[in-house]
C-alpha cells in the first residue's frame, strides 16, 4: 500500500502543472437529470417536459403552437455532452441542444446542436445565427425512428459533434462574441413554428464537466 502511494505521488510531480488542471475538472460522466426530477431545470413556452424512467419527453402533441425550451438552472462552461434521442419523422419538425445559453437573452442566440431530418433541411449538425456545420446534412448516419448516440464536446471555442460514434462536427469558432466564451445554460429544445409538429425523447443523459472547478 505504501509503495502504491509513493508511486502515486511521483506520478503526479512528474505530470507538473497540467496535472493541476485536469484534477481540477470532473473526470467521469454524470447524469446530467438528478434521479426523474425536473426540480434543477427552467421551462419556457406551452410545451410539456416530462422525465421517467431516465428519458426524457416532449412535442406539440399536433399543435404546432406548443413550443417549448427545457433549460438548467446551472450553468457550464467546457463539457462533454452524451445522449440518445429519438425524433418523429414528421415535415420540418426539429429538436435541438443548446450549449452557452446566456441567461439575458439579448446577448444572442447560443451554440445549438440541431437534431432533425437532414432531408427537409434540419439536419443534426451546428447552428448559430446560421448554419456553422450542416453535420449529417444527408441523412446518411441518423437512424429513423431508432435510438441514436450524439456526443457532443466544447472547449473554449472548438466544437465537436458525434452521431453514432461518427464525427460530423470539428467546428473552431473565431472571434466568436465574448457571451459565447462565458458559462451558460445547457438547454433542450422542441420547435413548434411554422407549422411544425412532433415529438423527441432523450436518454442515457450524462455529462462530464471539463472546467477547472
Amino acid at each position: 500500500m505504501k509503495n502504491t502511494i509513493i508511486k502515486a505521488i511521483v506520478g503526479l510531480i512528474s505530470f507538473g502543472f497540467s496535472t493541476i488542471v485536469v484534477l481540477g475538472a470532473n473526470t467521469e460522466f454524470k447524469p446530467l437529470f438528478a434521479e426523474d426530477s425536473l426540480l434543477e431545470w427552467e421551462s419556457f413556452g406551452p410545451a410539456k417536459w416530462t422525465v421517467t424512467n431516465g428519458t426524457l419527453s416532449t412535442g406539440q402533441d399536433g399543435d404546432p403552437k406548443r413550443w417549448g425550451m427545457l433549460q438548467s438552472k446551472k450553468q457550464y462552461l467546457n463539457v462533454e455532452l452524451k445522449l440518445e434521442f429519438k425524433i418523429d419523422e414528421h415535415g420540418k419538425y426539429n429538436s435541438g441542444v443548446y450549449l452557452r445559453r446566456p441567461t439575458n437573452s439579448k446577448k444572442g442566440r447560443a451554440y445549438q446542436i440541431n437534431i432533425g431530418r437532414g432531408a427537409s433541411g434540419e439536419p443534426v449538425g451546428l447552428y448559430l445565427n446560421s448554419w456553422l456545420a450542416k453535420g449529417d446534412e444527408h441523412d446518411k448516419i441518423r437512424i429513423p425512428l431508432k435510438w441514436n448516440l450524439l456526443r457532443i464536446r466544447i472547449v473554449k471555442s472548438q466544437i465537436q459533434v458525434w452521431l453514432n460514434k461518427k464525427e460530423i462536427v470539428n467546428f473552431n469558432h473565431e472571434n466568436p462574441k465574448p457571451y459565447l466564451l462565458e458559462p451558460g445554460a445547457i438547454a433542450f429544445q422542441t420547435y413548434g413554428a411554422e407549422g411544425h409538429s412532433g415529438w423527441v425523447k432523450f436518454r442515457n443523459i450524462q455529462l462530464k464537466n471539463l472546467s477547472k472547478q
